[in-house]
């Protein structure tokens, strides 16, 4: 991924996912347990700053998470908050508790000190938990955590989107598991279909905006450019190693801390420089700075840091891939948005029409046209 491509962080046009948070209210006994949050639903979504009761405890998510029980073990999501007793707490409602409901709207680019407080596009607010320039609260949950607070009409944590349309299966992904395989007959092992839905279930507006033709064109669009990026989801890692150490950019504070030649481009996308995987890192919760090549070990890893570059970076665009594909402007953009400074305007002529060409292939499969502006 060449170095102009991230540019900026970009609000997603998405459907806001929060968790079944629950008000925690201490017991009146000075020396009693806390009171229980609401009880765990295993087949509730639960984003980063949701609060559940478990087995006589409290957890609170640290990130998104979906039919995953609280522990200490596992994939780390839930943090045990400590023994809880009593009945349990009952979801909050509006207009109880907090602070007025006066706060600014949320605007990509904008900075945030730690302890601000927005009103994000679905009408909820939101506190930044560590200071950050714009991020996305619905996606970069590390940085962001849902706020209640009364008055002004809302203020409630955000409850869970309706699931999204457009067929290819129980997940709302519009491709199944058949035209997954299709449209890559050689991919490897590691490029699985399980993991690119554990990626997508992370960003809920992903080809869940728009009609059900635009949700099959932006999944085809997605495809044919990671297909582009990885030669048809075989290449995990970027084949000329002579470039590996040229992806360090030592002026950033943070520096490389993984090595020189550790970042190299990964995954569907072929994610690369070191303040690449700092951004994807910070907005997934996962620390990617210091441990890169867990692009290359985890299927949903690799796949998430796709679909983040995809929903949240204009690179050398105008605009994010997700919102050219659901604003109609066309496949063209997409282009423009990965690799458009060394592919577009002439640059590279082949390139652009092998993705072209793959994602003509991919909308006659799902059975869609294709639409205009196909090229940049």
């Amino acid at each position: 991924m060449p170095r102009k491509r991230l540019l900026a962080i970009m609000a997603t046009a998405g459907v806001a996912v929060a968790g079944a948070a629950a008000a925690v209210i201490p017991m009146t006994s000075s020396n009693a347990a806390e009171a229980c949050a609401a009880a765990y639903n295993n087949g509730a979504v639960y984003t980063g700053g949701a609060k559940v009761s478990y087995n006589s405890h409290n957890w609170t998510a640290k990130w998104w998470t979906q039919h995953e029980a609280p522990s200490t073990g596992g994939s780390g999501v839930w943090q045990d908050t400590g023994s809880c007793g009593g009945a349990t707490t009952p979801p909050p409602g509006g207009g109880g508790g907090g602070t007025a409901c006066n706060h600014p709207n949320w605007a990509a680019g904008t900075f945030y000190a730690t302890g601000s407080i927005v009103k994000y596009t679905n009408g909820n607010y939101y506190r930044a938990k560590h200071e950050n320039p714009g991020y996305d609260p619905v996606i970069s949950t590390w940085y962001w955590e849902p706020f209640t607070c009364s008055g002004g009409g809302g203020g409630t944590t955000a409850p869970p989107p309706p699931p999204p349309g457009g067929g290819g299966g129980s997940t709302g992904f519009p491709v199944s598991e058949a035209q997954f395989n299709q449209m890559f007959p050689n991919r490897i092992g590691f490029y699985s279909y399980a993991g690119l839905i554990d990626a997508v279930k992370k960003f809920p507006a992903f080809t869940a905006t728009g009609s059900a033709t635009v949700k099959k064109q932006e999944a085809a669009a997605f495809l044919a450019n990671i297909n582009h990026e990885s030669g048809g989801l075989v290449y995990v890692e970027e084949i000329n190693q002579a470039n590996w150490p040229h992806y360090c950019d030592a002026s950033q504070s943070y520096g490389c801390p993984a090595g020189q030649s550790a970042y190299h481009g990964r995954g569907p996308i072929q994610l690369s420089w070191n303040f690449n995987y700092k951004a994807a890192g910070d907005a997934l919760g996962i620390d990617l700075l210091h441990s890169p090549d867990r692009v290359k070990n985890e299927a949903s890893v690799a796949y998430q840091t796709a679909v983040w570059y995809w929903m949240t970076q204009r690179g050398p665009g105008t605009m994010t891939s997700h919102d050219a594909m659901v604003n109609s402007r066309g496949f063209g953009e997409t282009i423009r948005s990965i690799n458009g400074s060394l592919e577009c305007n002439g640059g590279n002529p082949a390139q652009v029409q092998s993705r072209v060409d793959a994602y003509n292939r991919f909308t006659a499969i799902l059975g869609v046209s294709p639409g205009g502006n196909l090229s940049c």
